[in-house]
């Protein structure tokens, strides 16, 4: 089935914003995945802001280029994929201006649209097979995320703003945004104390 083109994703204005102002914006905001003839619909609950120029957290600290980074200086609204302890895949949606590299970590989510499909990839089994445990861990991290979604390093450089298969949707939240430090940067000095992890509560997000 060819990807539809939801006239509602967010074009290449929104993830030019400000990384910081983005990874807020984004809460509630709705990841789509056309894959395999099908149609899965997240809707984004955690979130975290990578800024190169000036965050050691970053992959791309003091504008440093690698193979793995070269995506995040391309322009906003790519899909940075990368791998962690060589087994999970972690989405990133690119931001600010092209050569400046920053990012949004996509850390968590629920299903909107597509739970069935979803459950199949993270456990192997139906919905109303899942445990409580499952249930309430279905999407909430960044591995889990993209293993629901068939998101892999394939996908890396995915152009989320143009026709394809990936690309993201305005959502609604409702209440306070939650504010606090990243999560497993014990190495980035005094970036751990960077205030730039927002997240909300599942019963936050509303599906439209």
């Amino acid at each position: 089935m060819k990807p539809r083109r939801d006239p509602a994703r967010f074009g290449r204005d929104f993830f030019l914003q400000d990384t910081v102002q983005a990874a807020r914006a984004l809460l509630g905001a709705h990841i789509v995945r056309e894959w395999a003839g099908r149609r899965l619909v997240c809707a984004i609950t955690e979130t975290e802001a990578y800024i190169g120029r000036i965050d050691k957290a970053c992959h791309a600290y003091g504008y440093k280029r690698t193979p793995r980074t070269q995506t995040l200086y391309a322009p906003p609204g790519t899909a940075y994929v990368y791998l962690i302890y060589g087994m999970y895949h972690c989405l990133n949606f690119v931001t600010e201006p092209e050569n400046e590299p920053a990012a949004v970590l996509i850390r968590g989510a629920v299903p909107v649209e597509g739970a069935e499909e979803m459950a199949w990839a993270r456990f192997g089994k139906s919905v109303s097979d899942l445990s409580r445990y499952q249930k309430k861990n279905f999407l909430n991290g960044p591995g889990k995320l993209c293993q629901a979604l068939h998101i892999t390093r394939q996908d890396n450089g995915t152009d989320m703003t143009q026709n394809g298969g990936l690309y993201v949707c305005p959502g609604k939240i409702s209440g306070e945004i939650q504010t606090g430090p990243r999560i497993g940067i014990d190495y980035a000095e005094e970036a751990v104390d960077f205030p730039w992890r927002f997240w909300v509560e599942p019963n936050q997000v509303t599906c439209v």
